[in-house]
């Protein structure tokens, strides 16, 4: 397969502006992919995050099943604080609210015993399409960012005013590097990688693969697929779903797609990627 790596130019400028800004914040709120935390960690951030709190946001928390409980219970154990969230579920908010003032509760207390009541201000920060934008929109109780269900959707900051705090939205960024392509594919499954630099074959074939061993059953419910190779399962799904050319030549690339767009929208189920061994080398 090939390596993945994407670091656009306008990200290096975004980390930039972060940088910036970070004296303006007291604390930063970092958004991971709860189907895929360690994926979604991006090292670079929480240097840059240097001294100030960190609240660890697992968004989507409605797509992944409950292994995802212990990946959580993982980061918290590490001395982190970390919630588990669905952005899109007015539920959440309460949770998160909770979860950040408890971020700066001493802040809070100091500022009260002199006499005024302090406006925090947060970076809201993570990869691509973890959904930071819509977290904000969240809080803020109306559509104040601007959201996407691609990489890439903000570009700019954004302040956004909300009950007794503000966030600051940046956009995506990711690391320079991959060092672990098993976690890189991971994003590419999630859509935190822009879909234009992958191979799309490479990316349907590995998320069968995966699916294959750890939620067999979901492969089977869904698309017939009763083990096999990779490409034999593609076909399982060329099969259930009439994905033929003109001849009875299986579709395959509309197969692809299909996998992918599924397996995002939760049409597969929730699913858990990351293991607890992906999580035990990342500084929290």
């Amino acid at each position: 397969m090939k390596t993945i790596q994407w670091f656009p130019g306008h990200m290096t400028k975004a980390m930039r502006m972060m940088e910036a800004h970070l004296s303006l914040v007291d604390g930063i709120i970092f958004v991971l992919d709860a189907r895929c935390p360690a994926a979604s960690f991006n090292p670079k951030l929480k240097k840059m995050a240097q001294n100030k709190p960190v609240l660890y946001v697992l968004n989507k928390g409605d797509l992944a099943d409950e292994r995802v409980d212990n990946l959580l219970k993982i980061i918290k154990n590490s001395g982190a604080q970390a919630v588990k969230i669905n952005a899109v579920n007015a539920g959440s908010k309460r949770d998160i609210t909770g979860a950040i003032e408890k971020l700066v509760a001493e802040k809070r207390e100091r500022a009260l015993e002199k006499g005024y009541n302090k406006v925090f201000r947060f970076m809201v920060a993570g990869v691509p399409n973890t959904g930071k934008s819509t977290l904000i929109n969240l809080l803020a109780g109306s559509k104040r960012a601007e959201t996407g269900d691609k990489a890439g959707v903000t570009r700019g900051k954004q302040w956004i005013r909300c009950d007794g705090f503000e966030l600051l939205d940046t956009p995506g960024t990711m690391p320079p590097a991959f060092e672990n392509q098993r976690l890189a594919i991971h994003l590419a499954y999630v859509g935190s990688v822009n879909d234009d630099i992958l191979d799309m074959d490479d990316i349907a074939l590995a998320l069968l693969e995966e699916l294959a061993e750890k939620y067999p059953q979901r492969l089977a419910e869904r698309y017939g697929i009763e083990g096999g190779t990779p490409l034999n399962m593609l076909e399982s799904v060329c099969e259930r779903r009439q994905f033929l050319l003109r001849g009875g030549e299986y579709d395959y690339e509309r197969a692809e797609r299909a996998v992918i767009d599924d397996f995002r929208k939760g049409k597969l189920g929730r699913i858990t990627l990351d293991t607890p061994d992906d999580l035990k080398d990342l500084k929290f």
